[in-house]
Parts: structure tokens; sequence; C-alpha cells
């Protein structure tokens, strides 16, 4: 558990919106909303994802990041400081009191009415370049593993700003979602690794599938 409380500043939806100077159709921009909103299993009412290849879906039904990353993304950043506010990442929830490093893979929490479970970090895409017009970000984001966690709906409520976020179930205290994002930046999933991500509970299963065919291929190719 956490010393200090950890809560819900902000809850932010989008709609599907043109993104950067090709139009990218794209609901990276989200706006806080002034009443709770309901969480299902895929996802937020009012919430849009226009590539759902590779975002939205039941693993990835919320997203939320934490407001302590903002500072030092401002620092990095000095010329987009004015525009590095909560919701400018794309998240759903803003998070206080908690990161990367105290939040786990398989984490339930509580937030207003909704069971959620943490399932993966984020990894930034193209789309994270288009809405500031710097695709450094994409980059210093896989380097520094600022990339805040998905979520699955277990049990869909409202959710709302100022609801507290609370820890109810951790089944894997050593896997913090900035190990997982390091490993995977790192490429280093040798196959004790391996072995651990595919029984990893709570973990997304694209994850748990892509591991596993990674240990198969590495069995293949045992001597």
């Amino acid at each position: 558990m956490n010393a200090s409380p950890v809560f819900v500043t902000a809850v932010h939806v989008g709609k599907i919106a043109p993104l950067g100077p090709q139009g990218t159709p794209s609901g990276f921009r989200k706006t806080a909303v002034d009443h709770p909103v309901i969480a299902r299993t895929l996802g937020l009412t009012g919430d849009a994802q226009a590539d759902l290849n590779v975002h939205g879906g039941p693993d990835k039904a919320v997203y939320g990041y934490p407001l302590s990353r903002y500072p030092a993304w401002a620092a990095e950043f000095p010329h987009l400081a004015d525009r590095l506010v909560a919701g400018s990442m794309g998240e759903n929830l803003a998070v206080e009191g908690i990161d990367e490093d105290a939040v786990h893979i398989g984490d339930r929490i509580r937030v207003g009415g909704a069971l959620l479970q943490v399932t993966q970090p984020r990894l930034p895409c193209f789309k994270l370049g288009l809405a500031f017009d710097e695709p450094r970000l994409i980059r210093a984001m896989t380097r520094n593993g600022f990339c805040g966690w998905y979520y699955r709906v277990v049990e869909s409520g409202a959710i709302g700003a100022g609801d507290a976020h609370s820890l109810v179930e951790r089944p894997n205290p050593d896997w913090s979602v900035a190990r997982f994002a390091g490993i995977i930046a790192a490429r280093a999933m040798g196959a004790e690794v391996l072995r651990e991500i595919v029984a990893m509970e709570g973990l997304a299963e694209n994850w748990q599938a892509r591991a596993l065919r990674q240990l198969a291929a590495l069995r293949h190719d045992a001597p």
C-alpha cells in the first residue's frame, strides 16, 4: 500500500478526430469531464479509439498516467511545457500519488464503482509525436519509462475525478510496470523471464502469447 493518498484527479475522454499534418484519425486528444463516467469492458463511456488493431480492446480499456511525470517532461522538452498538462498524454485517468514504480502488472484497483486490473505498460506509437509535433517524445518515453499503464475493467462502474485509486490485490509483487517496461525497452527477455511472463496473472493476453512464442523459439533453437 502507499503512504500518501492515491486518487484520480481527472477523467478524460475523446472522440476520433484528425491528428497531425496528414489528419491521421485518432482518439488521442481527450477532454476532462466534470461528471462520473461508466467504465465498461471496452472502455469509458464517451471515449473512442481509431486504430483498434493497436489501441483499445478489453486489455487496453482504460489508460492511466501519473501526474508526477509531467514536470520531468516539461524539463526535458521546455518548448512544450505549457502543453504538457494532465490529459495531454492521452490518458483517461490522471492519477496522483503513484507512478510506474509503484503500480504492478496484475494489480486490482478499486476506482469509484469500478474494479480495474493493470495489464501492461503503454508502448508509445507515432501518434504521440504527432500530438505534440515532436517525434523525439516517442524515443524519450521508451528510454525513461514514463509510460503509464493500461487497465482492463473487471467490474463495470462509475469513475469520477476525486475517486480514490485503491489497491485491492497484488498478485505480482516483483513485477512493477517500470520493470516490465524496462525489459521491453532493453529486449531483455531470456528464458526465465519469458516463463514468468507466460504465467503472469493479469497480464494482457497479447503479451503472454508473445512470450509463449518467443519461449518456443528459444527451445527450438537450443542445441
